[in-house]
């Protein structure tokens, strides 16, 4: 599922451009969400880093033709992916685990190449821009939000035990002190 597969760029007949397109539909409809990025000078070791990442995260990475993309989109309900707003080679990262996972990858390997730029996502079937897209990579991820709401939860209880601790150790320093003295 993490792999980076290359869908429909070599020329394909009818019935293989319709099969990859059923292909992408059926990962669209899956997907919490999916980013796009603009890619030139991806190489084959970039390629073998971001399937490691990819996988850790459950997101598929994948390379196709703008216009198996645009019509792909259209077949699962998401209006306003049109080819026209896919410009260069695209790489689609769809996020199946988390609604930020996909954009959070996208925007670490732009980070280290500056020839990727992210350029549109897709949250809940709807088109989100470039900004919207970096906004999103930013958020915390679902493991971190449940990281810190179980922290959060612990919070009370820990400090009432440490509360408790502390009248313990108090009575034992006073009660050895005691002990000292009549030594």
């Amino acid at each position: 599922m993490a792999a980076i597969i290359f869908l429909g760029l070599m020329p394909k007949t009818r019935a293989q451009k319709a099969d990859i397109v059923a292909k992408i539909a059926d990962r669209f409809r899956t997907m919490k969400a999916a980013a796009f990025s603009e890619t030139s000078g991806f190489t084959m070791e970039d390629a073998d880093k971001l399937r490691v990442k990819a996988k850790e995260r459950n997101v598929e990475v994948f390379i196709a033709k703008k216009t198996l993309l645009a019509k792909a989109a259209l077949d699962a309900g998401i209006e306003g992916l049109t080819e026209d707003k896919l410009e260069g080679s695209i790489l689609t990262a769809v996020g199946y685990g988390d609604e930020v996972s996909a954009a959070k990858l996208l925007k670490e390997l732009s980070k280290e190449k500056d020839t990727i730029k992210l350029i549109l996502g897709v949250l809940e079937g709807k088109v989100m821009t470039e900004a919207e897209v970096v906004q999103l990579a930013s958020l915390p991820s679902k493991q971190e939000l449940l990281q810190k709401l179980v922290g959060s939860l612990n919070a009370p209880v820990s400090g009432f035990v440490n509360v408790l601790a502390g009248n313990l150790r108090g009575l034992v320093t006073v009660l050895g002190a005691i002990q000292e003295k009549k030594v």
